[in-house]
């Protein structure tokens, strides 16, 4: 499957280089955004991306056909090249080290050797995004659901970088105050910033490329299947943003492909919002001496409040973690069964929403360590 993905992003990426030829663009700036596409695309799990083409193939009840399979397949690079966009301009915000076991696109050399740190991989970001317009304009401009595609894109783009929004004001580097962490602006920060884009869109855009309406009807109930997706899809994006807060202090680099540093950055994040809401005065104190301290003795800092979240007598994280994950995915898993299901008469449609849809998604991220 990965393999056969991965064929169509070559395709998409001589497409779009064939593209830059055709505007007349310099030798060098073309070999620079093939560059900057093969070095930042595809790198990733590509769960986003491969997500589309799986929730086709359930909406269809059948394999899809090889045209229907491209197109799957193009939307999803479309949202693994959003996801470029958003990383390679994340890690610029954050002062990023690392990123899928490599060295953030702004740190690479040839981009730092000339002489204007972060100003071309701010433009390269940028080009990842625009990118996604040009694929769909070529591949879905005479399809009825055209509109819906960038509307889709827009829309959950805005909505991503409200998130980034929160997530900057919240918790600048330059003057980290926990004091205003909650789990409640964890919990907006995270919907915005993470599970529309990378939960909601695959399964909308799929919905859309087979047809599915807004409303239909289903054994005399009406059925507003977009709303269905977001009300299991964003909790699901939530947990998804957890695990990875949660691995971010408690995984290693080989597991997750970065060096974490949420506790150095001072970031809010799951955990140490947590720990306010149920810390001890003791231990929010020692939260407020040593959380987002960068500079002197700032990897014993960091080794302090990780001591404190593993303390097994006392705070414990990964014990709350564990009680945090077997809760949610009950609270999904109910919420799935609550979605209606088309019956045998229907099973050759492809323009009802089915409960598959969601139940192949948390499978995809339950006791996950990476």
């Amino acid at each position: 499957m990965r393999n056969k993905f991965l064929a169509v992003f070559e395709r998409i990426r001589e497409e779009l280089v064939v593209h830059m030829k055709s505007e007349k663009m310099p030798e060098d700036a073309i070999a620079w955004f093939n560059e900057n596409l093969i070095y930042n695309v595809p790198g990733g799990k590509l769960n986003r991306g491969i997500s589309v083409v799986d929730t086709v193939a359930i909406l269809l009840n059948r394999p899809p056909t090889e045209d229907e399979y491209f197109k799957a397949a193009l939307l999803g690079w479309c949202i693994e090249l959003l996801q470029a966009f958003f990383l390679v301009s994340d890690d610029m915000m954050d002062g990023s080290i690392s990123r899928r076991g490599q060295p953030c696109w702004y740190r690479v050399s040839d981009v730092k050797g000339l002489g204007k740190v972060h100003n071309v991989a701010v433009n390269d970001s940028c080009m990842l995004e625009g990118a996604i317009y040009h694929i769909l304009k070529n591949h879905f401009r005479c399809e009825s659901y055209y509109v819906d595609l960038l509307e889709l894109f827009q829309e959950v783009t805005y909505k991503t970088e409200m998130g980034q929004l929160v997530d900057q004001i919240t918790a600048p580097e330059s003057n980290v105050d926990i004091r205003k962490y909650t789990l409640p602006k964890h919990t907006f920060i995270v919907r915005y910033k993470t599970a529309y884009y990378s939960f909601y869109l695959s399964v909308a855009l799929a919905m859309r490329m087979c047809g599915v309406p807004d409303v239909y009807e289903l054994d005399g109930k009406t059925v507003e299947p977009y709303k269905e997706a977001d009300r299991i899809l964003i909790p699901m994006g939530e947990f998804f943003q957890v695990q990875d807060d949660y691995l971010d202090y408690h995984g290693t680099e080989a597991q997750i492909g970065k060096i974490g540093t949420d506790i150095v950055d001072g970031k809010c994040s799951w955990c140490v919002c947590t720990a306010l809401t149920s810390g001890t005065e003791v231990q929010k104190q020692l939260l407020y001496e040593n959380y987002g301290k960068r500079g002197a003795n700032q990897a014993v800092k960091e080794q302090a409040v990780k001591d404190m979240y593993n303390d097994e007598q006392g705070l414990n994280v990964p014990k709350r973690y564990d009680e945090y994950s077997k809760n949610t995915v009950a609270e999904i898993n109910a919420m799935i069964e609550l979605v209606p299901e088309p019956g045998a008469q229907d099973e050759l449609r492809g323009d009802r929403l089915r409960r598959d849809v969601f139940r192949a998604f948390l499978s995809k991220i339950i006791d996950r360590t990476a």
